[in-house]
């Protein structure tokens, strides 16, 4: 736990670490960053308050509750917890995270919680957070052993939903729990991560990696995450604003992303006989199968943070834009819907003032090839398939009639598929608060 001859002992994103739980009793391998190297060389030296490394010296110069010779005991190692591994991650992680530093980032100066200062430029900022996880999409990277873009995933995830209400996204945290570390497939994982972060322009802030023998089948994890960002107060986006005859626009995905996993693995069953590399190279459209359901997730932040900006495609979130300037500019954009679990029709909803109908055009953009197997093998209702599946539209924005066309180049520009995908009515009485027509 030593730092590098010439390491200061504070740096502005350490890693590692290890920690108790609340009641100090040992939980397994708990890797925290930022990471404070003044408690780890104490707890090397046997002066720390912490139990990993800590040995309690009696009068007669031997460990506690021993006497004469030194007899043979149990390690951590012997419990299923390998701090070496640990350690060896941890020397992994560290560049990755340092690329994916923004303005904002402080100093670690107390290694049990990250630092980040509020952008200046903000009249009244409000912190939007969120947090999720990818779902049973993890079943799919396990038996394809496919680790590298799961992290992807699990930013996106978090990140577009904060960017729903206009945040730009400032920093982001991560949980991966095993029950045997693997370095490789840690390190693959939260690479995975590190590039999600780089796609939005946050920062990989912080995390924990949590070994706990016993608690996952060998080659197994679980992950988690956390995104927090930041929009002007009176740039807030919440739907309020939309009227009948606004329109709706589509923004493409890049797949399933990580909603329906349960439904498509029991698809793939019935249709491959098995989930494995081998069974899923069955090719759609010249790509394999594999390919299309571990897609990773498309990230909105930087197109739809500078269309809301009022600036061109070149803007990007993290370049320091201050918040005032932003708030002050046009905001073509009224309401968005991240189309996550519960699809079009439970998600678009969710930005909608009460009394208004949503109308898609079954029509308006043409559905990706996987979704039209997975429905043709599963037998699966068009209705299932629009509460369960974002269809091919990632993200759904409202805009007033007049800003359709600007809003329509400016995302082009931006690089992204965008399709004029409905419009706003009044919603009949009894009738569902989004149709796809």
């Amino acid at each position: 736990m030593r730092p590098p001859p010439g390491r200061p002992k504070e740096v502005s994103l350490p890693l590692g670490g290890t920690a108790r739980s609340a009641k100090g009793a040992q939980t397994g391998l708990r890797l925290k960053w930022p990471f404070d190297w003044q408690r780890a060389m104490a707890q090397e030296s046997g002066q720390g308050t912490g139990q990993e490394g800590r040995r309690k010296r009696e009068p007669d110069g031997g460990p506690a509750g021993q006497s004469g010779a030194a007899k043979e005991g149990l390690s951590y190692r012997d419990a299923g917890v390998d701090i070496d591994a640990g350690d060896a991650l941890v020397e992994r992680i560290k560049p990755l995270a340092s690329r994916t530093r923004r303005p904002g980032v402080l100093s670690g100066i107390g290694g049990f919680g990250g630092l980040f200062a509020v952008p200046a430029g903000y009249r009244e900022p409000i912190l939007v957070s969120g947090t999720d996880g990818v779902g049973t999409k993890l079943k799919l990277a396990f038996a394809l052993g496919r680790h590298d873009t799961i992290g992807i995933d699990l930013v996106a995830m978090s990140v577009n939903d904060i960017l729903v209400q206009g945040a730009e996204p400032l920093f982001f945290l991560d949980y991966f729990a095993c029950g045997k570390l693997n370095v490789d497939t840690a390190a693959a994982v939260i690479g995975g991560v590190a590039a999600g972060c780089e796609q939005s322009g946050c920062a990989l802030l912080g995390g924990e990696t949590a070994e706990m023998p016993g608690m996952y089948p060998p080659g197994e994890y679980d992950l988690a995450g956390f995104a927090v960002g930041v929009v002007e107060k009176s740039g807030i986006i919440d739907g309020s604003t939309i009227v009948v005859g606004d329109q709706l626009v589509g923004l493409a995905s890049s797949g399933p992303h990580s909603n329906g996993y349960s439904l498509i693995r029991r698809v793939l069953e019935k249709a491959c006989g098995e989930i494995t590399p081998a069974a899923l190279q069955r090719p759609l459209q010249g790509r394999p199968l594999a390919d299309w359901v571990m897609a990773p997730t498309r990230l909105y932040a930087k197109p739809l943070l500078s269309l809301i900006r009022g600036q061109g495609p070149a803007s990007l979130p993290g370049a320091g834009a201050p918040g005032g300037d932003a708030a002050a500019r046009p905001n073509p954009v009224k309401g968005m819907a991240h189309i996550t679990g519960g699809g079009l029709l439970e998600n678009v909803p969710r930005m909608l003032p009460t009394g208004l109908q949503a109308v898609i055009r079954a029509a308006a953009w043409k559905r990706p090839a996987i979704f039209d197997w997975l429905q043709a093998e599963g037998g699966i209702a068009d209705v299932e398939m629009h509460r369960v599946f974002n269809c091919g539209i990632g993200m759904v924005l409202a805009v007033a009639p007049g800003e359709l066309e600007t809003v329509m180049r400016s995302l082009s520009q931006a690089g992204e598929d965008a399709c004029h995908l409905g419009e706003i009515v009044d919603r009949p009485s009894g009738a569902a608060a989004t149709v796809v027509a």
